[in-house]
């Protein structure tokens, strides 16, 4: 039983500890620098990744985010790997393993300095992964899933385009917008799909 959800239970970990951690991040935003508090659509979550936060105090929320991330990194190994698993085909089977095994630590690594490689290696590796799982999804009768990896994937891209041309304004806020869709998808595709559907 626990086996079966545990990447809905590494989700919902790393969401309430996220959660807590923008509740007591200290301050600080894109815009004012003074702002009391994580603002939902000027701050970034790597904003809580950091030794201090943006308005200089002591950074309390780094280590429920820290803690957060690793169990958000989890839950999406844990995916990539058991959905290879439903894979007939050996090829997308083992490129699926792979991005589920590296992506394990590719997306811990955003909290670190390494961030802006990390975010461009881990983007890069779950866009490979999304398309293999979109390419046997266009392929099945399920319909919700099938219009969900394309918008998840639509969504995904936009939010990589405001990211490489600067739109941080923008961006703040589709950085959550997609963080919430690949989140959703992912479970989706975890607990209701099984072997047949791929083949």
């Amino acid at each position: 039983m626990i086996i079966k959800y545990l990447v809905l239970t590494c989700l919902v970990i790393s969401v309430i500890l996220i959660g807590i951690a923008t509740l007591i991040y200290p301050g600080g935003s894109l815009y004012d620098k003074n702002s009391m508090g994580f603002d939902w659509s000027e701050n970034f979550f790597s904003n809580l990744f950091e030794l201090k936060a943006i308005n200089g105090s002591v950074n309390t929320s780094r280590v429920w985010a820290l803690i957060g991330i690793a169990f958000h990194s989890l839950g999406y190994g844990i995916f990539f790997i058991n959905i290879s698993k439903k894979i007939a085909t050996r090829h997308a089977a083992t490129i699926l393993k792979l991005i589920g095994v590296v992506n394990l630590g590719c997306t811990f690594l955003i909290a670190t300095p390494l961030h802006d490689i990390m975010v461009t290696l881990s983007s890069t590796l779950f866009l490979i992964g999304l398309f293999y799982i979109t390419v046997f999804i266009l392929k099945t009768k399920l319909q919700v899933l099938k219009l969900a990896c394309i918008i998840c994937l639509l969504i995904f891209y936009y939010t990589l385009f405001l990211y490489g041309s600067g739109h941080w304004e923008l961006l703040a806020i589709m950085q959550k917008v997609s963080f919430i869709c690949s989140m959703l998808l992912i479970l989706g595709l975890e607990y209701f799909t099984k072997p047949a559907d791929f083949k």
